[in-house]
């Protein structure tokens, strides 16, 4: 069980980071600082997800204060992806439009 643990955790890791990557590459491209905060906020969820399990096995905390730690570091990570969506820098324009003069 150890193992394929350990197998979960490290394609947790790819995956998340393979998201910020992409995050990251879209934000060079011009696609907005949104996609910043979102590439850091994976980033920061996919190493809250492993650190738990690293900071226990290497006998450093107890499992209670890692997951503390680790849910800490997941909650950032949550918060730049919600600025991300929400954040102040993001402008919407809103166009009606009146099908009668189309």
């Amino acid at each position: 069980m150890h193992t394929e643990l350990i197998l979960a955790k490290l394609v947790v890791i790819i995956l998340g980071l393979i998201i910020a990557g992409q995050a990251y590459r879209s934000y060079r491209r011009g696609n907005g600082q949104p996609m910043l905060f979102v590439a850091v906020g994976f980033v920061f969820i996919s190493l809250g997800s492993v650190i738990e399990g690293i900071l226990y096995e290497l006998d450093v905390l107890t499992i209670y204060q890692a997951s503390a730690i680790q849910t800490g570091i997941v909650a950032v990570g949550m918060l730049f992806v919600i600025y991300s969506l929400y954040g102040g820098s993001m402008r919407y324009t809103v166009v009606l439009r009146n099908e009668e003069n189309e």
